[in-house]
């Protein structure tokens, strides 16, 4: 598979999505250690309906990456803004590393960051949230590393077994964060 790099960090960079990664994706998002993480992880998704929701999203104006290891070109995740508000400049990020082996070693704030400069240095958003389970602890560190902060939470939105718990709205505001790719392309363009 070939990815471009469309937007560069030091461990890994963002690519537009392929739809041929639809399989890697469908399996990623169907193990149960990956998926509990997700908003949508009690959906039955096969291959034919992850490629359709790819499509979907990309119709309706997402922006989707796909993120790849820089040293390996390997793909270890995706990562969205969607619903895209133009008007009022907001968006929601998703973002997962479904390649396990990545987990804990920074792949995901650094991919958060690169994504977030897009959406406020190139989409010109001002405002971009995002919703995560309050049980995902080392998301939620990631989140803070990245600028987020705690906006709300929805008290008991998730229920797994007899265990309730909360889902958390954080967000993040253009004036508050600092560009990490966007601004050395344009400096360097002087």
């Amino acid at each position: 598979m070939k990815y471009f790099k469309k937007l560069i960090g030091t461990k890994c960079f963002l690519s537009p999505i392929s739809l041929d990664d639809a399989e890697q994706y469908c399996e990623w998002i169907n193990d149960a250690k990956v998926n509990k993480f997700m908003v949508f992880s009690s959906h039955q998704i096969g291959i034919v309906r992850e490629r359709a929701i790819l499509e979907d999203m990309i119709k309706r104006g997402a922006q989707i990456f796909a993120v790849i290891d820089k040293e390996k070109d390997e793909l270890i995740g995706n990562c969205s803004l969607f619903d895209i508000d133009h008007l009022n400049r907001k968006a929601e990020l998703g973002i997962f590393i479904g390649n396990q082996t990545y987990w804990g070693k920074g792949f995901g704030t650094e991919a958060t960051m690169l994504i977030l400069d897009y959406g406020f240095n190139i989409l010109n958003l001002n405002s971009i949230m995002l919703r995560v389970y309050d049980y995902n602890k080392r998301a939620i560190r990631s989140y803070k590393k990245s600028g987020f902060k705690v906006i709300g939470n929805h008290r008991e939105a998730k229920i797994i077994g007899s265990k309730k718990y909360d889902e958390i709205y954080m967000d993040i505001l253009a004036c508050e964060f600092e560009s990490v790719y966007i601004k050395k392309i344009m400096e360097s363009e002087k």
